[in-house]
């Protein structure tokens, strides 16, 4: 009896302590869930991308813009802010550019900021592409007539060219619910707006003083995309998550810059000509291959006149015949002047930030020009001296008699010492010139100058 009993008790707590753990269990698990839920119910706060546009119009910062669209449309953010400060730039990057911001699966917000900065010429395609167009106080846009490569155009293209930008801007300004007669001004008669302005004429929809003023600003506003869709904006409070470019977009926006490209271009072509001039020194000829490499992967990617080549070429071929022919340094001096002419065309930009300066194709076309003329002038010089070693060298040089010549003795000749055979003989300090050898022997005879 005593043993049962002390078995039921043991069967009792054996039932029990499973219970309780059980219980335990099940209440730590109804509380997480209910942190888990209350977490998952908790409004996150929306995420806007900002994409910053602060250089001219090309190729990289198109791809930089495009990079910042997708990376947008894969976090589903609500919106991309680009701030835009431009003087422009290429029209091809434009149209790629107004292309992504209509395709864009986030709606986009085009700023111009900060204070002071502009979005003229193709910043104002950009500008007017937006889902929100918005400028901060004290900026301005406009000034938007297309340039043909830098070229002054004929009455006829001129128009064709003019019509055939304003028709691109008509495409969409008026699919924004924008002024697009003022649009047009701004494309044929190069019309500038102020923040102000643009506001008035209703080419843009809000101004605000910073990016986060403008968040609140348009949150819960309803509007409208470009394939017609509505969407609401959800941006108060907004996360601001700012792109910033990779190295390599770095590089390459630095390389876009055409006075830089000129400036690689003559280094690595006056390092390649050191490498002819000193065979074997190979450090000057890779480094100078490799900054031409870099250079023309520069220029690529900029509008290039094809003439202004012919000039660079027409430049050397008069650098070659001037080293070949007595000239007098004229052909060199037309070579110096193809030169700067042809760096000074090469890129023609539709904006002087897209071209190259005044300044640096006389300095670099003076200076490459000037050094190639005076290290070929050294090199020819070398080639019609005497030579200076082997037999040739010794002949007719002076020698000081070491010992007596009777007629055998020592002279010294070019600080060295040999033995020589003299035709008379010659007293020791004697001045003798040498006219043969044989071997090891020199044939002298008294200098007749010095006696």
């Amino acid at each position: 009896m005593h043993t049962a009993n002390k078995n039921g008790i043991w069967s009792i707590c054996f039932v029990a302590v499973p219970a309780w753990f059980a219980c335990s269990l099940m209440s730590v698990g109804i509380i997480f869930l209910m942190f888990f839920s209350s977490v998952q119910a908790a409004p996150s706060r929306p995420i806007v991308v900002e994409v910053p546009l602060h250089d001219t119009i090309q190729p990289i910062s198109a791809a930089f813009l495009q990079r910042g669209l997708d990376h947008a449309a894969q976090i589903h953010a609500q919106a991309v802010v680009v701030e835009l400060g431009t003087p422009g730039g290429l029209l091809d990057s434009t149209r790629e550019i107004v292309t992504s911001i209509e395709q864009s699966e986030v709606p986009v917000i085009v700023y111009v900021a900060p204070s002071g900065s502009r979005a003229a010429s193709a910043g104002f395609f950009i500008l007017e592409s937006a889902d929100i167009a918005a400028m901060a106080p004290g900026t301005n846009t406009g000034a938007s007539h297309p340039i043909l490569e830098g070229q002054k155009m004929d009455p006829i293209l001129k128009v064709k060219i003019e019509n055939d930008a304003a028709a691109f801007l008509r495409s969409y300004v008026s699919r924004r619910g924008r002024n697009v007669q003022a649009a047009e001004d701004a494309v044929r008669n190069s019309k500038s707006y102020t923040d102000q302005e643009a506001l008035k004429l209703h080419l843009i929809d809000t101004i605000s003083p910073n990016v986060a003023a403008l968040l609140d600003h348009l949150d819960g506003m309803t509007i409208t995309r470009f394939n017609g869709g509505k969407q609401i904006l959800h941006t108060q409070n907004a996360n601001v998550e700012a792109m910033s470019p990779s190295t390599r977009e770095k590089i390459l926006g630095a390389l876009t810059d055409p006075n830089l490209a000129v400036l690689l271009l003559i280094m690595g072509g006056l390092l390649i000509y050191m490498e002819f001039n000193a065979p074997g020194t190979i450090v000057p000829g890779a480094l100078g291959t490799l900054l031409v490499l870099i250079s023309l992967f520069a220029l690529n990617l900029l509008p290039l006149e094809y003439t202004a080549v012919g000039f660079l070429i027409a430049a050397l071929v008069l650098f070659v015949l001037d080293i070949k022919f007595v000239t007098h340094g004229l052909l060199g001096l037309a070579g110096i002047a193809c030169l700067v002419f042809g760096l000074l065309t090469l890129v023609n930009g539709p904006i002087p930030e897209l071209r190259v300066h005044l300044g640096t194709a006389l300095g670099a076309g003076i200076g490459f020009g000037a050094i190639t003329i005076f290290l070929a002038t050294i090199a020819v010089r070398a080639r019609r001296n005497k030579v200076q070693t082997g037999n040739e060298s010794l002949f007719g040089s002076l020698a000081i008699a070491q010992t007596a010549l009777n007629p055998d003795g020592q002279v010294l000749v070019r600080g060295e010492i040999w033995q020589a055979r003299a035709n008379t003989t010659v007293a020791v300090g004697e001045a003798v010139r040498v006219r043969g050898r044989n071997g090891l022997l020199l044939q002298v005879e008294r200098d007749q100058k010095g006696s």
